[in-house]
C-alpha cells in the first residue's frame, strides 16, 4: 500500500510523523465520508476500500465523476467547499488530517509535495480521459474502458489475476452514462466472446487482454 500512495516517498520516521498526525477513521459501505459543498477542512487518505465521487445534478440525475482506490487522497483542493459528495462503496478505512496540518507536513518533506504535483496532474488527465469517454466512445468502448481501469488498480492484490467490481452496476452506468440494461448487456457480450470471464457476482478475470483494448480503443 505504501509503494501505492502518494505518501510513498518518504522514509521510515516521517511516515511515522505523517500517520500519527491523523486518527484513522472508519465507514461502513453507503456511509457518507463528505458532502458535495461541505468546508474542505480535512485531507483524506484513503488505505482500504472504495469511495466514489458524485454530483446532483438539477434534473434529480446522479452523476458518478470518479472512484478512488486505495493509496487516493480525498480532500485536496484549492477551493474552500468540497465539489463532490464521496461515499463508501465497501467498507472503507481512511486516514484523517486536518487541512492546515496536512499543508505544513508537506512544506516540511518536498518530495511529499513533487509527489503530490504528479498525483494532480494524473487526476487532470484522467479527468480528460473521462470527458472523451462520455462524449465520443460507445457503450461497448465504455465498458471495455472501465475494465482495463479497473485491472490498472488491481496491482499486484489480486489474486490470481481475479479483479474485483466493488460497485453496483448503477454506479458503472451513472460513471459511463449508459443505462444499467446496457452494462450488463455489454458484459455478458464481452463474456460470450470470450473476452472475459466472469468469476463471482462481482468479480471477473481477463482472458484476452490485446482484444479488451482494441475493443476500449475502438
Amino acid at each position: 500500500m505504501r509503494e501505492l500512495a502518494v505518501c510513498g516517498v518518504l522514509d521510515a520516521d516521517a511516515l511515522r510523523q505523517f500517520k500519527e498526525s491523523g486518527p484513522t477513521v472508519h465507514y461502513n459501505a453507503g456511509d457518507t465520508v463528505v458532502f458535495e459543498s461541505d468546508q474542505a477542512t480535512n485531507v483524506y487518505s484513503l488505505t482500504s476500500g472504495l469511495l466514489r465521487l458524485s454530483k446532483l445534478l438539477p434534473d434529480g440525475r446522479r452523476q458518478i465523476a470518479g472512484f478512488l482506490f486505495p493509496g487516493d487522497f480525498l480532500g485536496i483542493t484549492m477551493e474552500e467547499e468540497h465539489a463532490f459528495t464521496a461515499e463508501a462503496v465497501a467498507p472503507s478505512e481512511l486516514c484523517k488530517f486536518q487541512r492546515r496540518q496536512f499543508d505544513e507536513f508537506i512544506e516540511r518533506h518536498p518530495a511529499l509535495e513533487r509527489r503530490l504535483h504528479a498525483f494532480a496532474a494524473h487526476e487532470l488527465a484522467a479527468a480528460r480521459q473521462q470527458l472523451v469517454l462520455l462524449g465520443r466512445k460507445t457503450a461497448t468502448e465504455r465498458i471495455a474502458s472501465f475494465l482495463l481501469m479497473l485491472e490498472g488498480h488491481c496491482h499486484s492484490v489480486c489474486a490470481n489475476q481475479e479483479i474485483a467490481v466493488p460497485m453496483s452496476r448503477a454506479d458503472v452506468a451513472d460513471y459511463l452514462g449508459l443505462r444499467i440494461e446496457t452494462v450488463s448487456r455489454e458484459i455478458s457480450r464481452l463474456k460470450a466472446h470470450r473476452v472475459i470471464q466472469l468469476t463471482g457476482r462481482q468479480s471477473f478475470r481477463i482472458v484476452d487482454r490485446s482484444r479488451l483494448k482494441q475493443m476500449a480503443e475502438g
